[in-house]
């Protein structure tokens, strides 16, 4: 019961602080995050509830198979999605409901080295992701900060509804970047609708999260002075590969202490 309530609280936090809306990224009911119990259960943000003001009552523990299960199969009637997620929840006196977007939480989840997920909107990168030529615009890397914390380059994923079609388009994306680049996203981008941060920790969350804050807002005043220059594919591969800076990015993620 410890160990539950320990991630409830660092949950509960990570929340607060990206749902904080001097930063800007997310406001009112947007945005949702989750956390890991065990192979069985995670936390989930109940729909509609606010991320920075969200308590440990606005949460959902939910089972993982039901949900993972429907990332199978043919397509689901809106009304199918909300009972089979309702029937999911390990409370089922919990009258609160999942987010509709809790099965790419479950799935993501899964993932290695994945406890925490934060999905957020931030003004500045939605700005990129909301214009016609957004994929070429995130194509490439900036600066070593942002390999450090956002890894060698982000999944995109195209617009597709929130739900179900979007945890499996995610999926199909995530397994396709595991082929090419031997690991998993710190990050998934999403076209038209936002950002979704992976990480070990509550603050490894939030770092990726601010850095791709501070990555948008870059990108986009390079356009003033002739557009971006990325980073070449040697240099990119040197800076996420370098020991000193493999230090620096555990002790940003809260792994090891400074």
């Amino acid at each position: 019961m410890a160990h539950k309530e320990n991630i409830l609280e660092q949950l509960v936090g990570m929340s607060n602080r990206l749902g904080d809306p001097s930063k800007e990224l997310a406001i009112l009911g947007e945005g949702n995050t989750s956390a890991k119990i065990d192979d069985e259960t995670f936390f989930v943000k109940a729909s509609g509830t606010n991320l920075g003001t969200i308590t440990p009552e606005g949460f959902v523990e939910v089972y993982f198979k039901p949900v993972l299960g429907m990332l199978e199969g043919g397509p689901l009637t809106d009304s199918q999605i909300k009972e089979l997620l309702s029937s999911a929840k390990v409370d089922q006196g919990c009258k609160l409901a999942p987010s509709v977007e809790t099965i790419f939480h479950a799935y993501l989840l899964t993932l290695p080295g994945v406890n925490f997920v934060g999905h957020t909107h931030p003004v500045s990168v939605n700005a990129i992701l909301c214009s016609r030529n957004w994929a070429e615009a995130v194509s490439g890397r900036l600066f070593p900060d942002e390999i450090v914390c956002c890894g060698v380059a982000p999944a995109l994923v195209r617009y597709t509804d929130p739900g179900v079609m979007l945890a499996r388009e995610i999926r199909a994306v995530v397994t396709e970047y595991m082929k090419k680049h031997g690991e998993r996203p710190k990050s998934v981008l999403m076209q038209n609708h936002g950002l979704i941060a992976l990480g070990a920790t509550p603050k490894e969350v939030e770092s990726i999260t601010v850095m791709w804050d501070k990555t948008a807002k870059i990108l986009t005043r390079t356009y003033q002075f002739g557009g971006p220059n990325y980073l070449s594919a040697d240099h990119v591969n040197r800076l996420a590969t370098r020991p000193d800076e493999e230090q620096r990015k555990r002790i940003i993620e809260g792994r090891d202490k400074a």
